[in-house]
């Protein structure tokens, strides 16, 4: 089984509780199912959960390369100069990231409201990118904006490999295979 989940702002990704924090298990009804990587609690989308370990592998794995692309609101009004560092891959204090590819974005009609919501503050815009991913490291795409000078306040994964998140809106689940 492969089961697709719009993971919400602020739910852990696993099912056994960790204090007041809310879980997948709020979500997932089906049984036997585990989460094919991880998406930060902080972080919201497209969360694949699967019953097959070789599937979860080759979602996972480095070495498979499946890109996940992630559509982030950045604080600041994002230069040109700042998405081709991004493209180009950074410096972060675990080694150099590999290229990305990164794109100016607008935020989309489809996305939903956080709750809650991202700071606003009258005298600083925000803007949007898209990033796509074929590593994973811990917060990387929060430590890629950082390092390029626009920090993260947003990050919603909307694809990885083939799947996408496809119109579910947070907290809902959709049987793929």
């Amino acid at each position: 089984m492969l089961l697709a989940l719009n993971k919400p702002f602020n739910v852990l990704c696993q099912f056994s509780p960790e204090g007041d924090k809310r879980t997948l298990a709020e979500f997932v009804r089906q049984k036997e199912v585990y989460p094919a990587g991880r998406l930060d609690y902080d972080s919201e989308g497209l969360l694949l959960l699967t019953d097959d370990g070789r599937l979860a592998h080759q979602l996972t794995d480095p070495r498979h390369k499946q890109p996940k692309t992630y559509l982030v609101q950045v604080d600041g009004a994002i230069t040109d100069e700042a998405v081709a560092q991004l493209r180009r891959g950074v410096a972060l204090n675990d080694g150099p990231t590999l290229p990305a590819g990164v794109e100016h974005a607008v935020e989309p009609q489809w996305l939903w409201p956080r709750d809650p919501p991202v700071r606003f503050r009258k005298n600083i815009p925000t803007s949007w990118i898209t990033v796509t991913l074929r590593e994973g490291r811990n917060r990387q795409v929060r430590r890629m904006t950082a390092a390029a000078g626009f920090p993260t306040l947003r990050l919603i994964r909307v694809s990885v490999g083939g799947y996408a998140l496809d119109g579910l809106a947070p907290g809902e689940t959709r049987v793929i295979a």
